[in-house]
């Protein structure tokens, strides 16, 4: 159950996944840099936050300290005096602390939250406490802008420059402004209002900074730019590889492979030189032992032959030769099914429609009518394979229809050709079974009408051998219908080289 939840895990995955491996190495390369770059950042801001926390806790502790004096000092002051005090610290400007002394506590509307700002109160609340032998201590934070300093609530914007703007304001930063209140006495309390010089204190996306986003986009691209020059240096020899593989089937002439590059790399092309090299030695050979076959049986069947004809028994000759005739068929039939076409043929571009017409008019002597419509393009094939593709399927056509018409469909990437016949069609069964050699299906495609049922198969093998296809279907007003298609691309064409 597992395995096949994690088999089907991975096929999900696949899907997302670039085909090129140059494209999953670059994939490769992007994840573990944007992994990299997490993890340090991770690393970075943990650090760099716990030291930002050291010094706001000392800081905090001296500002509290600091606030506890001037507590301590209006404590200490007679209730007529403290106006007078206030008096002169508004007058003189510039000072540290804004303080008031008011008829009740002033609503703050608190902001902030997070590890500092717990610190910070934590830390005014003990001192203060511990200082003044006070339990009933407000630490708050508030905006500049929303801030309000006396009885009549008035707003910090409002008031004179010198009375607390200087002190409370730094713009543009317009840092959070630090508030405690405490209780003097009946009807009394003291309003201290600072600044703590720590920036962005609330700011949630500090850490995540214009200058580090932009210096991480680019390292990011430094090291897609630098691995896409690496990568392709190395899979140029793969890529190299892979157009030999697909070109082998019909080039085997082609030159061996540079055994250049990595190890790995150099081996599998001195590995795949080496299988080149013994499927031509088993090629030629084969071509060799067919051909030898095919020589040495003819001796014998022309001496049947010659026998078969001083035959007394006219009906008995007739069968003789028949058999013979068939035999000679049969061995023809294999020579060809073996070569299929000439491997060593160069491509040369070829006119489709010029063709088609001269296999017209070689089959219009032996009886059969081919109309052509259409027009192609010159298209770069094997000369001789190619006509004996097109050879092999408007012969078929003539044996069980009499006539033919050809189709040349020019498309932008695919030269389509089409083949009807006016015979019985085929069922659907069977279509794909007429292509193995030796096939041929009762009662219309008896031998008695002539082949050997490897036409269609030397067809196909053609058809493939230039990165093209033959599919079979019944025309809906009767007859087959053949349906060629040849790619132009030179990528998809693996004969043009």
């Amino acid at each position: 159950m597992i395995k096949a939840h994690w088999q089907r895990w991975r096929r999900n995955l696949a899907r997302f996944l670039p085909r090129t491996l140059r494209g999953r190495f670059v994939l490769i390369m992007i994840v573990g840099v944007l992994t990299a770059q997490l993890a340090s950042y991770t690393i970075w801001t943990s650090q760099v936050r716990s030291s930002q926390l050291e010094q706001l806790d000392e800081l905090s502790r001296n500002v509290a300290y600091s606030v506890a004096s001037t507590m301590r000092f209006f404590r200490s002051l007679p209730y007529e005096y403290r106006h007078i005090v206030l008096d002169q610290l508004r007058n003189m400007g510039g000072t540290r602390f804004f303080v008031s002394v008011n008829e009740r506590r002033i609503p703050v509307e608190d902001i902030g939250s997070g590890p500092e700002k717990a610190l910070v109160v934590d830390n005014f609340r003990e001192i203060l406490t511990r200082e003044l032998s006070i339990d009933d201590v407000l630490v708050e934070f508030s905006r500049p802008e929303t801030l309000r300093v006396y009885n009549n609530e008035v707003l910090l914007h409002d008031l004179p420059p010198r009375w607390g703007q200087h002190s409370l304001l730094m713009e543009p930063l317009s840092p959070p402004i630090l508030v405690v209140q405490m209780e003097l006495g009946p009807e009394t309390w003291l309003y201290v209002a600072t600044l703590l010089p720590v920036p962005d204190l609330f700011n949630e996306n500090r850490w995540i900074s214009g200058e580090r986003l932009l210096a991480g986009f680019m390292v990011l691209l430094t090291v897609i730019g630098l691995s896409l020059l690496g990568i392709r240096s190395v899979t140029r020899p793969l890529a190299r590889l892979a157009r030999a593989a697909r070109q082998l089937g019909d080039d085997l002439d082609a030159p061996p492979l540079r055994e250049t590059g990595p190890r790995e790399v150099a081996a599998t092309a001195a590995a795949f030189n080496r299988m080149q090299e013994r499927i031509c030695e088993q090629v030629d050979e084969r071509e060799r032992l067919f051909s030898a076959i095919s020589h040495d049986l003819k001796t014998p069947i022309t001496r049947l032959r010659l026998r078969a004809e001083m035959l007394d028994d006219p009906q008995q000759r007739e069968r003789f030769c028949a058999s013979l005739d068939e035999l000679d068929l049969l061995v023809k039939g294999a020579l060809a099914s073996v070569k299929g076409f000439d491997l060593h043929e160069a491509v040369e571009a070829v006119d489709p429609r010029r063709v088609v017409e001269e296999l017209a008019e070689e089959l219009a002597l032996q009886g059969g009518q081919v109309a052509v419509e259409g027009h192609a393009e010159p298209l770069p094939v094997k000369p001789l394979a190619f006509k004996r593709c097109l050879a092999n399927l408007l012969e078929n056509a003539m044996f069980y229809g009499r006539h033919a018409e050809v189709t040349l469909h020019e498309g932008r990437e695919h030269l389509t050709i089409l083949i009807r016949d006016h015979g019985p069609g085929i069922p659907e069964a069977q279509r794909e079974r007429v292509f193995a050699p030796f096939v041929r299906l009762e009662p219309s495609r008896s031998r008695h009408t002539g082949g050997s049922g490897l036409g269609l198969g030397i067809a196909r093998h053609i058809a493939r051998a230039m990165g093209g296809e033959i599919a079979l279907a019944n025309h809906p007003d009767g007859g087959l219908l053949v349906t060629l298609t040849v790619p132009r691309r030179d990528e998809c064409n693996t004969l043009q080289h």
